[in-house]
């Protein structure tokens, strides 16, 4: 039984990933991602190819809004197609290997938490097309369907994990190019035809219509370094961030006021492909207390505010290492939920 962090919905001291797996066997990262964590996920498999990386994924969730692949970037289009079709069927295949593992453990029912991913409404702006070629965010019209559309879809999804597993769902939104889209610099058709910022107030305000819309916890994601201009202005939203990229002078005080308001932190602490030099659980976590401890957080919010992913996600390492990495962030998430001075000595 894992604890609930504060006034989120979200399972505390526990280890997750963060959504890509090694691969292209649904079944076989569904049986790593379910087996080694107490936070299991819907694996996503980018090896497969064309709709099944992280836009793709996206794409098949749009309600009314279908995807192509045209010159080697997603694109919206009138009408369902090959790619949207595939895209579809990648999702409806990985959720049958999902159910039928929770089936063969006996989970269904249980209650427990699983978590689904999908590219935040932003980031989908920033890398899909307009029908004319046009990134989606040039136009904040389109913008504002995209969000909508993958509200809806989101809902829908959702409710169809629900439902078959009987368990509570909690949304990871990936928004590694939010910062592009707040400062403007998102790459246009042309270079006399730039695209306009959206500014972080603006960003936000969007953002938080999908929030609002899902009634589940949600968690945002980025491998990137946070956007605090972003962050600060939602509320109910939980952070996912690689702790590898913080700079002491401009992040640690922001972190430090978010978790101390009681938000819940997803600490990217394990290496996403296996480092030269080996590591382990109590090193690990020993970085992690050293953090919490240089910010000057009481030791008790690495039980009540943390869990513990992987840096980003697991796309590009050996199965054995995917198997290792997320194995580590439920032994450190374990150990901290223990006893808050859990260490290396």
């Amino acid at each position: 039984m894992t604890a609930q962090a504060a006034g989120t919905g979200l399972p505390a001291g526990v280890g997750t990933g963060v959504g890509s797996m090694p691969g292209t066997d649904p079944s076989e990262a569904v049986r790593i991602a379910s087996g080694e964590l107490d936070l299991p996920f819907l694996p996503e498999l980018p090896a497969r190819g064309v709709g099944a990386d992280m836009i793709g994924r996206t794409g098949a969730l749009l309600v009314d809004l279908p995807l192509d692949m045209v010159h080697h970037a997603y694109r919206l289009t009138d009408h369902p197609n090959t790619t949207t079709r595939r895209a579809r069927d990648w999702l409806r295949w990985d959720l049958d290997a999902l159910e039928e593992h929770w089936e063969a453990s006996g989970l269904v029912g249980s209650g427990r938490t699983v978590k689904v991913q999908a590219c935040g409404p932003l980031t989908f702006a920033a890398n899909a097309e307009l029908r004319g070629g046009h990134k989606i965010v040039k136009d904040r019209g389109a913008v504002r369907d995209i969000a909508a559309s993958l509200t809806e879809g989101l809902r829908g999804h959702v409710a169809e994990v629900t439902r078959r597993l009987g368990a509570k769902v909690l949304v990871q939104l990936d928004e590694p190019d939010v910062g592009r889209v707040i400062d403007g610099t998102v790459t246009p058709l042309t270079r006399l035809d730039p695209i306009r910022p959206i500014p972080a107030p603006d960003a936000a305000e969007l953002m938080q219509g999908v929030v609002d819309g899902l009634d589940v916890p949600v968690l945002l994601h980025s491998c990137r370094r946070p956007r605090w201009d972003l962050t600060d202005r939602l509320e109910r939203v939980a952070l996912s961030i690689d702790l590898t990229r913080l700079r002491p002078d401009a992040d640690y005080d922001r972190l430090g006021a978010f978790v101390d308001s009681d938000g819940v932190l997803a600490a990217g602490l394990v290496p996403a492909t296996e480092p030269e030099a080996p590591v382990d659980a109590e090193t690990l976590a020993g970085r992690l207390t050293e953090l919490i401890d240089r910010i000057g957080l009481p030791r008790r919010v690495l039980r009540d505010n943390i869990l513990v992913t992987p840096v980003c996600g697991l796309a590009g390492a050996t199965g054995s290492w995917a198997t290792r990495a997320l194995s580590l962030s439920s032994e450190i998430a374990a150990g901290l939920a223990a006893d808050p001075d859990y260490r290396s000595s």
